[in-house]
């Protein structure tokens, strides 16, 4: 009889769990960015609140309020040439506590020669005992551009709550005229707040984002760099292979959102409206 209870409990589990996707491609038409094509499917969906404007803004919304062990979104984002996408979310995305599986995510980019995509969600909160998997994809026409903020926040400082356990497991990849230039893999996992407690980790921060800029060279460098006293937390940037990426650490998630909007202003980019509201 267990096995046979353990096998009705995993098919209970499974059918309850959630997926999401999002497809969604771009193209510039007389002088404007309009939707070529709009594909939703379960608990995501894809808002445009200014579709006279360019670039076009989109808004993805989590019908379910965030994710869990088990639950599988992905969201894919096609720029044709000359297009110009500003791209967000409606809110934090919150990764619950899971019971052993991984709440799984996966991130596709493309934007072809002269389009332009700023993605910039709102930030990842992890609670207590979340396990998050996630794959970021990048392709890059030459000539084609790219803003990208991702954030995570390891518990709720707001809340005294501490991500004491679980697993966060991220890996980036992009590719410029097909050739790959950034190649990235992050895994935290087990007594999470104490290995970010440690000094050659966050010492003691438990927000972090990366900020990535192709292309991006000398000029992202002095602009990011010439803000350094307004920064509450600590903010580097390093150019290498015609891209520049950034990385900020800060003590709680409304400082680290404070230096993302500083930095990306500072890149002549306003940050989507719903991250101010």
């Amino acid at each position: 009889m267990r096995p046979a209870t353990s096998a009705a409990t995993s098919a209970t589990f499974a059918a309850n769990r959630a997926t999401g996707h999002i497809a969604l491609s771009v193209v510039a038409a007389d002088g404007r960015t309009r939707r070529a094509r709009v594909a939703e499917n379960g608990s995501l969906r894809a808002r445009f609140p200014n579709v006279t404007g360019d670039p076009l803004e989109a808004v993805i919304v989590n019908t379910g309020g965030g994710m869990t062990g088990g639950d599988c979104f992905s969201v894919s984002l096609e720029v044709g040439e000359g297009g110009r996408l500003v791209a967000g979310t409606t809110a934090a995305e919150k990764i619950y506590r899971s019971t052993g599986a991984n709440a799984e995510m996966e991130v596709a980019l493309s934007v072809a020669s002269g389009g332009r995509l700023c993605w910039l969600p709102q930030e990842t909160i992890l609670f207590d005992r979340a396990r998050l998997k996630r794959r970021i994809d990048i392709e890059l026409a030459d000539g084609a551009s790219l803003v990208m903020a991702e954030s995570v926040v390891f518990g709720r400082a707001a809340m005294g709550e501490l991500m004491n356990g679980g697993a966060w497991a991220d890996r980036w990849r992009l590719r410029m005229g097909g050739r790959l230039v950034f190649a990235e893999n992050v895994r935290l996992d087990g007594a999470i707040a104490e290995k970010l407690a440690q000094g050659a980790a966050a010492a003691g921060g438990i927000a972090l984002a990366t900020v990535l800029i192709a292309p991006g060279g000398d000029d992202a460098l002095a602009a990011v760099r010439a803000l350094e006293d307004q920064f509450t937390g600590e903010v580097g940037i390093s150019a290498w292979n015609g891209i520049a990426v950034a990385r900020l650490v800060a003590r709680d998630g409304a400082g680290l959102r404070h230096d993302l909007i500083a930095l990306l202003a500072s890149l002549g980019i306003s940050v989507p409206r719903l991250w101010l509201q």
